[in-house]
């Protein structure tokens, strides 16, 4: 049995419905199954537990054999994949397939120093494991259809720095391979799409998709952080965006990989792809 935690996120909403498109039965917990409906799909049995209240896990975790994990970037980020990580061990889970980033103890980011982290803990249990490095998801482009819809504009401190954005159905799809075949033992994926891309290129792209002109601006860190906080995104985040946006700009996340092409044997979706099939988001600003 493979369970999928996050399965409401970006990625693990993605896994839930690859596994049931291929008939491959799965167990998908979540916190609150009001937000659950898009999951109920054939072979799908959706689970009510949370990260943060072990006690709720052993009912979920129950005859596990394989675990996607994931959460959301979070301060307890850490404890909450600890605490499934435990409960996997506990059930006899045989593999684990996080969703992670590139890190390390001196990562620029919080996140990246968390990710590392849990890795690490990953490595010692003992159990089987894959872990997804994905660049940026194009999904994280939908942040600003918001403002693509009322005044196609948005903005972030990026300049011209070019970036391999990734589509979470091709991460899923990576997972997807890890969780229900062999060969992924001990492996660390860095997933990207096909091209690094501007974000002058990707609003280009939107631009093609929703027939109406977007431009993209680029702007001051400063007033970008004035921003995010204003909108109430929590201070490190901001702190950790805009390190990321820094690296951007200097050209650190424009290497390409083949990784998915070679894992799922596809060709991964280009970013004009994912905006044509995102194109009412952007017309609708949601």
């Amino acid at each position: 049995m493979i369970l999928v935690t996050g399965a409401t996120g970006k990625v693990g909403r993605e896994v839930v419905r690859q596994l049931a498109a291929e008939n491959i039965p799965a167990r998908a917990l979540v916190r609150d199954p009001t937000r659950a409906s898009h999951l109920r799909l054939p072979g799908i049995e959706i689970l009510v537990g949370d990260l943060a209240q072990p006690e709720t896990l052993p009912a979920a975790f129950g005859g596990v054999e394989r675990v996607f994990l994931a959460t959301p970037a979070a301060p307890d980020q850490v404890e909450l994949q600890s605490n499934a990580l435990e409960a996997a061990r506990r059930a006899g889970a045989q593999r684990i397939v996080k969703v992670s980033v590139a890190g390390g103890p001196d990562a620029g980011t919080q996140i990246g120093r968390w990710h590392w982290a849990t890795e690490k803990q990953i490595e010692a249990s003992g159990l089987d494991f894959t872990f997804l490095r994905p660049t940026l998801y194009m999904q994280q482009m939908c942040a600003y259809a918001p403002s693509i819809a009322a005044t196609g504009t948005f903005s972030f401190p990026v300049g011209a720095g070019r970036i391999a954005v990734v589509d979470t159905r091709d991460v899923a799809a990576v997972g997807v391979k890890a969780l229900t075949e062999d060969g992924h033992h001990r492996r660390i994926y860095d997933l990207t799409g096909p091209e690094a891309l501007s974000y002058d290129d990707m609003a280009d792209a939107i631009s093609e998709a929703i027939g109406k002109k977007v431009a993209f601006a680029h702007v001051p860190p400063e007033y970008a952080k004035k921003q995010m906080l204003a909108d109430g995104v929590p201070r490190w985040l901001v702190d950790d965006m805009l390190v990321l946006a820094a690296s951007f700009r200097d050209g650190y996340g424009a290497a390409v990989t083949h990784t998915v092409a070679d894992v799922t044997k596809q060709k991964p979706r280009t970013f004009r792809q994912f905006a044509r099939d995102y194109a009412g988001v952007f017309r609708a600003g949601r």
